[in-house]
């Protein structure tokens, strides 16, 4: 992967994060034909998501790479690919994803973008694990200075909360590495 590296755990099936530098994103290439595709046999797959009532939701944002369709269409990858509700997918998250590329065609950002997982599975007969919270950082990288550390329930709520790195540290089963 070019666009965004991932760091997936096969014991979720999901990533526990992903992290890229997005600078001017966006752009005009048609993701219609793009679809999510295992990266790996132990992977997670469309038969995980199917009938669940949630959305595939892209932590490395496909629209952020649109100004290039092969970059675009890595994000079509289950490396990227966690488990949202249709509201978090397409509500806050989506309404931070297109703030934080606006703010890339003013300055550089690099972005981490992940889930916070428990034990709930996704689907009865799966492994997936779906998250309880998915969070997005957003750092200025020559001055390493947070300008968003956020957390968002993976839920119906359309809430969002500002936090500290430290903050956030404290909620994660995981250490952060970048």
């Amino acid at each position: 992967m070019t666009a965004y590296k991932s760091y997936y755990s096969y014991q979720v099936k999901n990533p526990l994060y992903v992290t890229y530098t997005l600078s001017k994103g966006g752009g005009d290439c048609n993701r219609a034909a793009f679809s999510f595709k295992k990266c790996g046999e132990k992977t997670a797959g469309d038969a995980d998501y199917s009938g669940t009532g949630y959305d595939k939701g892209h932590l490395a944002n496909a629209e952020d790479f649109a100004y290039d369709c092969i970059l675009d269409k890595e994000t079509f990858c289950y490396y990227n690919c966690v488990p949202q509700t249709i509201k978090l997918n397409r509500g806050i998250w989506k309404q931070w994803e297109t703030k934080v590329r606006a703010l890339s065609q003013q300055q550089p950002v690099f972005v981490i973008a992940g889930a916070i997982y428990s034990d709930k599975l996704l689907k009865r007969g799966h492994s997936v694990i779906k998250p309880d919270y998915c969070y997005k950082i957003v750092v200025d990288p020559p001055t390493h200075h947070i300008l968003y550390c956020l957390l968002f329930p993976n839920d119906d709520s359309g809430d969002v909360q500002e936090l500290t790195l430290v903050e956030l540290k404290a909620k994660l089963p995981y250490p952060l590495v970048p």
